[in-house]
């Protein structure tokens, strides 16, 4: 397995997208925290130490940048034939999806490592240096990690559906949308509040809102582990169907 998932890591790295994505994210964040005037996100102009900006621009730029890291994973596979090549390593089903799954994860965090250098600025900028909430920006990380690790999930598991790239990509879009904002939109079109609760609770905006403010719940980790454990099994039964 570890040879698959250094395999997947070279080659997102040796192709000009995975520098492409990266680089994509870290302007992008860095423009609105930095650059851009505003309030809203721009730093300087808040007046606050903090990186809230950082955590709610994140989650949307994610919802295009996973599905382009994840879009070639098994489309790619299939359409070169490759596919049936790999099915036959001495690997199981499960292991084969984790260690794309892993690799596009571990991908993510390389992509948010830079962002620790917002972190160093806003906590020297600190009127006195040093005084933010590091534990609160901690959790905040640790939200985002997971956020990133469901829509990965989600990604290798639109990825397995079909050959063609774009439709993977497109798919991944679509249902990290619905994930992340679709529950909560249907939640507050009036229904009964037990179910609009409910749904909220399905949806992945509420467990990383709650993450986000530096509450580490065993509730939100465990749907966290759970989305992700559901897709990779959803993925681990495509590949399955090939031997039928």
């Amino acid at each position: 397995m570890y040879a698959l998932l250094k395999k997947e890591i070279s080659s997102f790295l040796n192709s000009l997208i995975g520098y492409v994505v990266i680089s994509i994210f870290l302007l992008t964040t860095g423009l609105f925290m930095w650059i851009f005037p505003g309030a809203d996100y721009n730093i300087t102009d808040s007046g606050y130490a903090t990186l809230d900006s950082l955590f709610i621009l994140s989650p949307w730029l994610f919802l295009f940048l996973i599905p382009a890291i994840t879009m070639r994973m098994f489309a790619e596979e299939s359409k070169s034939g490759t596919i049936e090549l790999l099915l036959t390593r001495p690997l199981s089903d499960f292991q084969i999806v984790f260690a794309k799954y892993l690799a596009a994860v571990l991908l993510v965090l390389f992509s948010l490592l830079p962002t620790l250098i917002y972190y160093g600025s806003v906590y020297y900028l600190a009127s006195p240096s040093g005084n933010i909430d590091s534990a609160g920006i901690a959790g905040s990380y640790l939200g985002l990690f997971f956020l990133c690790g469901g829509f990965v999930s989600i990604g290798v598991f639109a990825s397995s559906l079909t050959q063609n790239q774009v439709m993977s990509f497109l798919l991944a879009l679509i249902l990290c949308l619905f994930f992340y904002a679709g529950f909560d939109f249907f939640g507050s079109i009036g229904l009964p509040a037990w179910l609009s609760t409910g749904l909220s609770q399905i949806g992945i905006s509420n467990h990383y809102a709650s993450l986000s403010r530096g509450v580490v719940d065993s509730r939100d980790l465990i749907y966290f582990f759970s989305l992700s454990f559901f897709f990779i099994q959803l993925t681990r039964f495509i590949l399955e169907k090939r031997k039928w």
